[in-house]
């Protein structure tokens, strides 16, 4: 439990993350087939994921003591 309060920024990250991947193969995807990333929900939640918990863990900064 205290990992996921220690960590909570990063994994709103991963959550927004996946909602943003999983909006734009929605309303934007690929209905071809041809794009690796963007042809299926789950490969593109699962890049939006690891992108958000990326981005939002870069501006994270750690507290000194």
């Amino acid at each position: 439990m205290k990992y996921l309060i220690n960590n909570k920024l990063t994994l709103i990250g991963v959550i927004l993350g996946a909602l943003s991947g999983y909006l734009y193969y929605y309303y934007i995807g690929c209905s071809g087939g041809s794009c690796p990333i963007t042809s299926k929900p789950i490969n593109s939640s699962l890049y939006g994921a690891a992108l958000g918990g990326l981005i939002i863990n870069y501006f994270k900064t750690e507290k000194s003591q």
